[in-house]
């Protein structure tokens, strides 16, 4: 078995930011998986990290004390409209497939980084849509027992930005392949369609810089304040049910462009914060805190954050 050691993980995140992995290996397929999960079930003490591609993961500057599993697990297949794809696919390469075959239904996915395991343990959404909409299945492999379970669309539980796989009795599971239900469409529009979304995403989104995506998650509208609904309803929107946009509170909590480090609270789009100089896991961190505290004593909101931390 292939295990190197103190790998740096910066490489493997979008942030380009954390410590090194204490054993870190790559996994292709189910069975690759299965070999490097059972070459190590002796020893209970190790932590386990499945990474995928790292765009909405903030790892510690110390880095993990464990063995990280770089997610690999590809393929694409279909027979009709119901697709099948390796939890290691980019969901950029599964919208390329959707518009060679003419399936239609993950279109609002269009400029959605990351792959299809990690959109379906957090499903994923944007623009209305949400993965949920369209799994018809997921297949996962418990890390411990090894035992795999194929679960319907209903007992994966999906939630706003969740899953069973996320903070369930699935979370002890690496995601191994999704079924989808799709329709036929028309290849033109589908393409047409995806462009339009990942235009968007360039012209609103800082990706000229390294970044984890949206930091915290919207707030549903019920959840604000009664004495704030009033005057923020000018600000609610679909996705895919209302809520308060959280870049808007960040910016009128005053916060865009505020720096602490090398990271910075995007004065492009102020739920995100780049590394726009060599930031640390810290400084981000510090920011993350101090968003969390101005917008709790302006608003009485509290944000949740939407990425995942990997500490050491």
């Amino acid at each position: 078995m292939n295990f190197q050691k103190n790998v740096s993980l910066k490489n493997y995140c979008n942030y380009k930011i954390g410590g090194p992995a204490r054993l870190f290996t790559e996994v292709s397929s189910v069975k690759e998986l299965k070999d490097v999960l059972f070459s190590v079930r002796q020893n209970k003490g190790l932590k386990i990290f499945i990474l995928g591609e790292g765009t909405n993961l903030l790892i510690s500057d110390k880095g993990f004390d464990g063995l990280v599993i770089h997610n690999k697990i590809g393929g694409i297949k279909h027979q009709g409209s119901i697709l099948t794809a390796g939890s290691g696919v980019l969901v950029s390469d599964l919208l390329d497939f959707c518009i060679e075959n003419s399936l239609s239904g993950l279109e609002w996915a269009g400029g959605l980084p990351g792959t299809v395991g990690g959109a379906v343990r957090g499903n994923a959404g944007a623009f209305g849509g949400e993965t949920k909409d369209s799994v018809l299945e997921v297949r996962s492999l418990n890390i411990t027992t090894l035992q795999e379970k194929t679960r319907t669309n209903s007992e994966c539980n999906f939630a706003y930005r969740n899953s069973i796989f996320k903070s369930g009795e699935g979370a002890e599971e690496f995601v191994t392949s999704v079924t989808f239900s799709l329709k036929s469409g028309k290849k033109e529009e589908i393409q047409k369609a995806i462009q339009e979304k990942i235009e968007y995403r360039n012209n609103r989104h800082p990706m000229d810089y390294p970044n984890i995506g949206s930091i915290f998650k919207n707030v549903p509208f019920e959840n604000l304040p009664a004495n704030l609904q009033e005057e923020f309803r000018q600000y609610v929107k679909n996705d895919p049910f209302p809520v308060m946009p959280t870049a808007k509170l960040i910016f009128l909590a005053g916060l865009k462009g505020k720096i602490i480090g090398g990271a910075m609270v995007s004065d492009k789009h102020t739920n995100f914060i780049i590394n726009f100089d060599n930031a640390r896991a810290e400084d981000v961190g510090q920011l993350i805190a101090l968003e969390k505290q101005v917008v709790k004593d302006k608003f009485g909101i509290i944000l949740e954050e939407e990425i995942i931390c990997l500490g050491s």
